[in-house]
Formats: C-alpha cells, structure tokens, sequence
C-alpha cells in the first residue's frame, strides 16, 4: 500500500499542510516539528510525491473559477457577474488576479480536466467553483495535492471549504411572510428534484407549512426547469384547479415574470387574488408592475467571502476547513402587501 501525506499527517497528529511545509522546509515550521515529521516519514518508508512537491513550490499569484459553460443559466445570468466582482474586491489587493475557466462536466477527456489543466500544470495557487461541479473523487484528489480550493455552495458531509446563503431560511422566511399577509394557500413553482439549491429552498417552504399547520399539496407545486415558461404554463395550471392555490412562491425572478403574465392574463389581481414572492431580487423584481416581495441575496458578498477564503488558504494553509452560512433578506413590495 503507498503511503500518503494524509498517512504521516494522521501519524504525527499535524495537518497535512504541516507536512506540506516539512516537505519543503518551511521557516514556519519548528526544528522539532520537522525532525518528528521527518522521522516518522522515514520510519513508514514514505516517498514524498514530486508532484505535491513542485505544487508546493511554484506561485503564480493566479485565482481560477470554474464554470461549466453548458448551464447556459449560470453564465448569463447577471449574478455571475455580480459573483465575480466580488471575488476581485477580495483578491486584488492581495495582488491576485482572477482567471474564469469553462469546463464541461461530463468531459471524458482526462487530459482536458481541470485538475490536469489548472492544477497539477500549476497555472493557479487557489481555486473557486461551485457545489454542482466539484465532485467528492475531485475534493478528495484536491486534499491529497494540498491545494486551496473553496465551493460557493454547501458541501457537507466532507472536508471542504465553502460559503453559501441560507436558502432553507430564505424558504421559511417568504413562507412566513405569506402566512402574515393571510395567504394559508402557498404553492411553489420551479426547481429540479435533486438540485442542491432547490432542495434546500423547498425544505424551508415545506417546515414552515408544517409548522402553521397547513398541509403539503402536490398539485400545488410545480417542478422543472426554473424558467419564464415554465412559470406562465404552471400559474395557468394552477389557476384553473377546482381549489387553486392564492399565493406562490417562485424559484427564482424569470419563474416569477412568467408567473405574473399568466396571472394578467386570466385577470387574476396581484397582491389581492394571488400573492407573488420570488427568490432573488435581480434583475426583474423593482422594475415590474406591481414590484415582487423578493428574497434578496447579496452575491458580491458571496464572492468576496469565496476570494477571502481561498486566498487566506493560499496564505495559511495550516487553516482548518470551515463552512460559512450567510443570511439572506426579505424585501417586501407591492405583489404580497394584501389589503387586509
């Protein structure tokens, strides 16, 4: 069986980043730490690899961020943008420069994976992606490199560094609103059955239901691709239902758009005969008529924690993985404030 850097970490009760310095005779590092280390690596007939070695060595001052250029939803909309001048403000003046890398996931050629292409050819010191990209087997084959990375989007149940807002919450927080308004009839529109950023929004509509006392109802709520289309053709649906639901809470703004020119069009009266709540706040919900109720998340802060994370990873590598949560807020405007 090879020995590992995780095998001498675990050995020596250090982090593998300790072991990393030892491996390259870092000042940081005590005389005494090193002689242990060094002792224990000889003792388990530990060859250091070149290539953790070389990756250790070399700086390029580089950050990369992936995106999988086939989610034609990710890149175009205006929140990757607002993303990414997060990450600048953050790493600029840690003179770092920002690198957008398109991947495809799925791409069966190894030799254009982003491990082989970024990371072990050393054109970046840290890397940012996201939780529908990063895989448990590519974490795992970052942790043995050593090498800074951070996922924007909770990645439990494994060591990873990651940042994301607490979409649960932000279920639980339109839910409650709608509740407050007197709308006990709260259908949910948009969203894939599996998808991390659904399930957790869904979650928190669903306990908050449950909570006031008020049941799930299938045929009120709608799953698919969370787009315009798909929020004009389920708000028809819904609107025709022997007991159709009075209020909705929409997966994202293009949901919530289609959503209110279906509900226009049957001449259905927003906020007094369907209430309208949308998470995100961008780019349609203070420009419409009426202004949507919006679950406001502050995407430049989600890229300036991800660029200060990777960068104090880069700079500290002895840092433990930490996980941060950040709150969303609720914007209340004219397509929920009922008369009541």
């Amino acid at each position: 069986m090879n020995i590992t850097i995780m095998d001498i970490a675990r050995a020596a009760n250090v982090a593998k980043s300790t072991v990393s310095k030892v491996l390259n005779d870092s000042p940081k590092i005590s005389a005494e730490t090193k002689t242990r280390v060094r002792q224990i690596m000889k003792d388990m007939n530990y060859t250091p690899s070149s290539m953790a070695t070389r990756l250790a060595k070399q700086k390029t001052y580089n950050i990369g961020l992936l995106i999988d250029m086939s989610q034609e939803q990710a890149y175009l909309n205006p929140f990757f943008y607002n993303i990414m001048v997060g990450i600048e403000s953050a790493i600029g003046p840690r003179n770092y420069d920002l690198t957008v890398v398109n991947i495809q996931t799925g791409d069966a050629q190894e030799e254009r994976h982003y491990l082989k292409r970024l990371v072990m050819s050393k054109r970046i010191d840290g890397l940012i992606t996201n939780n529908s990209i990063l895989t448990p087997e590519d974490a795992e084959k970052l942790e043995q490199l050593a090498f800074p990375y951070v996922s924007m989007g909770e990645y439990a149940g494994t060591s990873v560094s990651w940042v994301d807002f607490d979409n649960e919450t932000g279920g639980r927080m339109l839910t409650e609103h709608l509740l407050s308004q007197s709308y006990t009839k709260i259908a949910f529109i948009g969203g894939v059955q599996g998808e991390r950023l659904f399930s957790k929004r869904y979650q928190g509509y669903a306990e908050q239901l449950r909570a006031a006392g008020l049941p799930l109802r299938e045929d009120w709520e709608a799953r698919g691709i969370a787009d315009e289309k798909l929020g004009y053709l389920e708000v028809k649906r819904l609107l025709e239902l022997n007991e159709p639901p009075d209020s909705l809470i929409c997966m994202n703004n293009q949901v919530a758009l289609g959503a209110l020119k279906a509900a226009k069009e049957i001449g259905m009266q927003v906020p007094d005969g369907l209430g309208i709540a949308t998470f995100d706040d961008e780019p349609y919900s203070a420009h419409i008529s009426p202004p949507l109720t919006s679950l406001y998340i502050n995407t430049f802060e989600l890229g300036a924690h991800a660029g200060q994370m990777v960068t104090d990873r880069i700079e500290q590598p002895e840092l433990r993985h930490q996980g941060l949560l950040l709150q969303p807020e609720i914007i209340v405007r004219e397509s929920t404030t009922r008369r009541i």
